[in-house]
């Protein structure tokens, strides 16, 4: 079997005078040596992608996290330059993406704002700028000029009991990074709680009816799959439910 092909979704950046559609070599490296298939990354470029074509050539999704936030039309919510930075180029693919992916079987990997993205498109809220609320603790990256400080292991999320990441961590509790301002507020129908914060805020789900492996987690493993033995369990399960649906469907299944 030819190794599997994984799309990866893009933000949209202007820079030099251009428009970007990047994605961080962080989740490419994680895709191609974490989860062992091959990264393609997907251009923002709305009605004129073919995404049930797309979806038909490859094998897995992953939905990476972002600098920016999903836009709150999306879920009822309004706009704020305080909430900012937005991109609705991304966020027009993304959701669809998902959808159609999730209605294929597809397996996905939803990261960080990936999670966020996968919550709204099956008709879940967000909470916005969460470290303002009564309770809830400061989940924004550390102020510092290094990656490493910023996407440093900082708290336990507890993982529940007979779920989809408690198969995959084996483990009741485990230690995460954290690096987002917004979070799920409303539970989308459909979505199970795979893991929580200590201050309540959920830090993972899976898709119940996905019918593929459909995992969705707040926090970054791309970044630490090299030493962290959760983010490298994360990236190899997914991977092998990428490698599972490819034979199936070479096999006409």
């Amino acid at each position: 079997m030819t190794t599997p092909i994984v799309l990866i979704s893009t933000d949209v950046r202007v820079a030099d005078g251009y428009r970007w559609h990047a994605t961080p070599q962080t989740y490419l490296d994680a895709v191609r040596d974490g989860a062992g298939v091959i990264p393609l990354s997907l251009p923002n470029l709305g009605g004129t992608l073919d995404l049930d074509g797309l979806l038909d050539r490859v094998d897995g999704v992953v939905l990476t996290g972002s600098r920016s936030n999903v836009h709150p039309s999306r879920y009822g919510g309004e706009a704020s330059v305080a909430h900012e930075p937005y991109d609705q180029d991304r966020d027009r693919v993304s959701f669809e993406l998902v959808r159609k992916a999730l209605e294929k079987h597809v397996p996905v990997l939803a990261i960080c704002r990936g999670m966020q993205e996968l919550n709204v498109a099956l008709g879940g809220t967000l909470a916005t700028e969460i470290q303002e609320l009564p309770g809830r603790m400061d989940h924004r990256a550390p102020q510092s000029d290094l990656q490493e400080a910023r996407f440093a292991i900082r708290h336990p999320v507890e993982v529940r009991e007979r779920g989809l990441l408690r198969d995959i961590v084996e483990a009741p509790a485990v230690e995460v990074n954290s690096l987002h301002r917004q979070a799920i507020d409303v539970l989308a129908p459909g979505l199970k709680v795979e893991a929580t914060a200590a201050d309540g805020t959920i830090e993972a789900v899976s898709a119940e009816s996905a019918g593929s492996f459909a995992l969705g987690v707040q926090w970054h493993p791309e970044y630490w799959f090299r030493t962290d033995t959760t983010s490298a369990r994360i990236l190899a399960a997914f991977g092998d439910a990428v490698r599972a649906y490819a034979a199936r469907k070479g096999a006409g299944q």
